[in-house]
């Protein structure tokens, strides 16, 4: 344990001589704010319990949620931010991973220039992690919203397709959905009022019904290019040719894939040799909900594990908890229980 209590302040000092300020959060967090973001599917991975007072309270799951309400809260731009302690995830299998973890995490919250500050975060997760020996992947959310926002189909369909974004299957079951026709169905608001939905729940819902008829099935030739996009995988080098190449079939993509050019710019001049560094189109959908934008995980060469850090942007969820008003914000989490592992050399 004292090893462990030294690898944390190791890694606490390394982001805090990279300008970040020590923050805390507690242990126990609203269960309402992770609910809205998330829906019921966060109750499967966390632990969720309740008082009469302060209503349902999960353990915390992560750092990066009441790290941004406490930044939206109170303070100023540009500003960093380094913490650690344990988080909390439900297991359902023997899997081999722990229910409680310890993390050390780095936030940036900063209106500068987005590539830059995100090639700065990446480089220095890459200066702690790759001497131990782990690989790097990275990617980007932004690319898939873009391409979901540029199909010729309804603004509803849109936000469904974005909203499971981070449910593989269900992305797919919806998109397979839209790519056909509609059967119209009898509609009609008459009859009983039963359940807990009043008149004008009932009302929208019916509209939404009648919008999702007279929605045209998306292209098949979009559909094609989306799953393309979402196939995209290789060294950087090699995923961006792709990119500009599918560009041309999904124009809806072309800022994000020149963002994406200029971050691997930037990592080039920061002394990183990105041909050694990977990229999937698909990275990270399955990971918590909140990001938005560029994507990257470290990896030790052990099958069991999860990754040793991972990270990426969320300029949305600032945008959600801040009420209306957003900043910029990237940042990553270290398991400082795995560094300490690679460190010496056990890989069990």
């Amino acid at each position: 344990m004292s090893q462990l209590r030294a690898e944390i302040t190791r890694l606490l000092t390394v982001f805090q001589s990279a300008g970040a300020v020590r923050v805390e959060a507690d242990i126990l967090q609203p269960a309402d704010v992770l609910l809205d973001l998330y829906g019921e599917d966060i109750r499967a991975r966390a632990y969720v319990t309740s008082d009469p007072l302060r209503g349902e309270q999960m353990l915390r799951p992560d750092f990066t949620v009441p790290v941004v309400q406490s930044h939206m809260a109170e303070s100023a731009e540009p500003a960093r931010y380094t913490y650690a302690g344990p988080v909390f995830r439900y297991q359902d299998n023997d899997n081999g991973r722990a229910a409680q973890s310890e993390q050390v995490g780095y936030e940036v919250f900063d209106r500068g220039q987005a590539d830059a500050i995100e090639a700065d975060i990446f480089v220095l997760f890459h200066q702690i992690l790759i001497p131990l020996g782990v690989t790097a992947s990275t990617g980007d959310v932004g690319l898939l919203v873009a391409a979901i926002e540029g199909l010729t189909t309804s603004d509803a369909r849109k936000a469904a397709l974005r909203r499971h974004i981070w449910r593989p299957s269900r992305f797919q079951a919806l998109l397979a959905r839209f790519s056909q026709p509609v059967r119209a169905k009898a509609l009609g608001a008459d009859g009983q009022q039963i359940g807990l939905r009043d008149a004008s729940d009932v009302e929208l819902r019916l509209l939404q019904l009648v919008d999702e008829v007279a929605a045209p099935p998306i292209p098949q030739f979009e559909i094609e290019a989306l799953n393309d996009l979402l196939e995209v995988k290789g060294h950087l080098p090699e995923a961006l040719a792709q990119l500009q190449a599918l560009a041309w079939r999904l124009p809806a993509i072309a800022f994000a894939v020149d963002h994406m050019a200029a971050r691997l710019a930037a990592l080039t001049s920061a002394g990183l040799d990105v041909s050694q560094i990977g990229f999937e189109a698909a990275y990270g959908l399955t990971a918590m909900e909140y990001y938005d934008g560029f994507v990257f995980g470290f990896y030790a060469q052990h099958a069991g594990w999860p990754a040793v850090a991972s990270g990426g942007r969320y300029d949305a969820l600032t945008r959600v908890l801040g009420q209306g008003r957003d900043v910029p914000a990237v940042g990553g989490i270290i398991r400082p229980e795995l560094t300490l592992r690679l460190s010496e050399g056990d890989l069990s």
